[in-house]
């Protein structure tokens, strides 16, 4: 507990006198269940932690020079100046990262808990928030999800009297114990100003969670001393308030000898003038740890004759790194008995079994089970139903799964799949239709990769399951039952390389997933005419293979990109700003662009069919810019 509180006190300094930049979120008071619940686990346990969590880390053992570095945003931090005071990280400690999202380590706990059970250990995962997370739909949603599955996790609530600025009766009608008993956990309401009170809790809760009786929850009743950050002016309560808090100081009930206050005085100003010799990060280094490197699997070629659906060919490239890698297992609503919506993982709970999971319906749980099984060591894939329902659960994905490689200067893998499906043509409606590629090829540190064929969609689905980064794997659900030549089990398609489905001299056509058949209707027809259309299909759309588009651009002079996501920005608009940049001279005609106007999906057939672009509408576009 001194250890933490000399940290902190030392840390407000540095903020003070400038040399700790951005935010700075301190546990001064509350170092009890840090210290408490912490010396309950073993090394090889795991804790998650907050945007609060300077103590929580420094008790599991993270590294105090590397957590002060960090703090400092030098080279030699725990994420190498990537992440900073909310998101310290050190996974040889089992410190799977705090966060600067409120809620969000519940969901991902989970997954870390998943990851230990599929890697057969019994380690078990202590996840720390406060109460104003307790509102957050992360919080039900991994509660539902651990009682369910019985997950080794520790739900640990620190109630320190403010959920940011507002006191606990302003926020929730119900004590945080109280919520968690309903969904069955063991839930007790500890002094989490007593060190000893919180330690005996924790240490019977942990042998609970190894004995596989499910998830515990304390709700450790504490405060916090400064504000909610450093240079809140707490208007939202009184010094008197304050000052009597303190007489519940967790270090007055203990006497601490000169010896060990000057001895933890002494670490600190050591790990501090070592943090003060790192040097910053270099300029030029600024997107290192963007994504993981590593080195893409060869291309292997198919076999002709035999044919496989597109549907098919997903299952089995799940099946073939299912039965080669037992770190790979799949969760999602319904992927088990029934084997997902479109039947695409029908069979597969049979033949592996505790390794094809169903899940509630529960968007935000399944994506931070991805986030915390790929911590914890393991390959998850899991499926969101329709890419559509990305909006219900997009911190996991944007704010973690993206940014956790990152944040932690390369220390955390992030080796995970996002199957879902995309695309209009059926008359579901604007909420079931959609196609968001360009929303996520947005987000730093994702892959996405949309296969137009079924060989692609095993080779890539293949490819995707090994690599280090997240990667979001978008099907065409008007692709399913079209078939293609069967691919050999070791066929691997590398991410972020395209392929040239049809030469050409007269214009380069871009597209990918479904348009990309339009595309090659329309060019077979002009070829007729004699304009011999060059077809390039991205099949990868982050990153995107511009050498590929720019030696066809060269050759042809011309560029069109048809795709069915709307026209305005996205990736259409990004291949047609690079080709105006760095194309210029080789282009004879401005880039042309043929996509859905900017409207929601229409419902009704007809409108779907006049808002959907066609082989026809690419046809008469690549006429019209052959003649340019």
């Amino acid at each position: 507990m001194l250890r933490i509180r000399r940290f902190e006190e030392r840390a407000a300094e540095l903020y003070r006198d400038g040399e700790i930049p951005g935010f700075l979120h301190l546990s001064v008071g509350q170092e009890a269940v840090a210290t408490g619940v912490c010396s309950a686990l073993r090394a090889s346990d795991g804790i998650v932690s907050t945007h609060r969590g300077h103590g929580h880390c420094l008790a599991k053992g993270a590294d105090m020079t590397a957590m002060f570095a960090e703090l400092m945003g030098r080279e030699g931090g725990t994420g190498h100046g990537r992440g900073g005071s909310m998101h310290i990280a050190d996974l040889g400690a089992g410190v799977y990262g705090a966060n600067g999202i409120v809620g969000a380590g519940m969901p991902i706990a989970a997954g870390v808990a998943e990851g230990f059970r599929q890697r057969g250990t019994d380690a078990v995962v202590a996840v720390f928030f406060g109460e104003g997370a307790v509102v957050q739909g992360a919080f039900h949603e991994a509660l539902n999800l651990a009682a369910l599955w019985r997950l080794p996790v520790l739900f640990v609530c620190e109630n320190n009297g403010f959920a940011e600025f507002s006191p606990l009766d302003l926020q929730q009608p119900l004590a945080p114990h109280q919520r968690a008993s309903a969904y069955g956990l063991s839930a007790q309401v500890i002094d989490g100003n007593d060190v000893e009170a919180v330690r005996a809790a924790a240490v019977a809760a942990v042998a609970e969670l190894r004995a596989g009786r499910g998830p515990a929850f304390l709700e450790a009743r504490t405060y916090r001393w400064r504000g909610h950050y450093e240079g809140d002016p707490e208007r939202y309560r009184s010094p008197e308030e304050v000052a009597q808090a303190r007489a519940g100081d967790p270090l007055l009930r203990f006497t601490a000898d000169a010896d060990l206050e000057e001895q933890v005085a002494a670490e600190v100003e050591a790990a501090l003038a070592a943090a003060r010799a790192q040097a910053a990060p270099p300029a030029e280094e600024m997107a290192r740890y963007t994504l993981a490197e590593w080195s893409e699997p060869a291309y292997e070629a198919v076999d002709p004759g035999e044919e496989i659906k597109y549907m098919d060919a997903v299952r089995e490239a799940l099946a073939a790194e299912l039965e080669s890698d037992p770190g790979v297992w799949i969760a999602g609503v319904d992927v088990g008995r029934g084997g997902g919506v479109f039947g695409i993982t029908r069979g597969l709970a049979e033949r592996f079994p505790g390794r094809v999971l169903d899940t509630p319906i529960s968007e935000t749980a399944v994506m931070g089970l991805a986030v915390g099984g790929a911590l914890a060591g393991t390959r998850p894939v899991v499926e969101l139903m329709y890419v559509d329902f990305l909006g219900v659960c997009f911190d996991q994905v944007l704010n973690q799964a993206a940014k956790l490689h990152f944040m932690t200067g390369g220390a955390a893998s992030q080796s995970l799949v996002i199957r879902t499906q995309c695309g209009a043509g059926r008359s579901s409606g604007p909420q079931h239709s959609q196609s968001l590629e360009g929303l996520l090829a947005q987000v730093p540190g994702l892959k996405v990769v949309m296969p137009a064929t079924a060989e692609d969609a095993y080779g890539l689905l293949r490819a995707a399951v090994h690599d280090p980064n997240p990667v979001v794997f978008i099907e065409h659900r008007l692709l399913y039952g079209r078939r293609g030549p069967r691919p050999r089990p070791e066929h691997l398609v590398p991410l972020g390389t395209a392929a040239v489905r049809r030469q050409g001299t007269k214009i380069t056509a871009v597209s990918w997933s479904r348009m990309v058949h339009e595309v090659l209707e329309a060019a077979q027809a002009l070829a007729a005419d004699g304009v011999e259309v060059e077809v390039i299909d991205l099949r990868t759309v982050a990153p995107i293979d511009r050498e590929t588009v720019a030696a066809s651009v060269r050759k042809t002079h011309r560029l069109l990109v048809a795709h069915e996501a709307v026209l305005t920005s996205g990736i259409g608009a990004e291949l047609a700003a690079w080709a105006a940049g760095e194309l210029f001279y080789d282009l004879d005609a401005p880039v042309r662009r043929v996509a859905p106007p900017f409207s929601p999906v229409p419902y009704a057939p007809g409108l779907e069919h006049a808002w959907l672009p066609d082989a026809a509408r690419i046809q008469a576009a690549l006429r019209e810019l052959s003649l340019s």
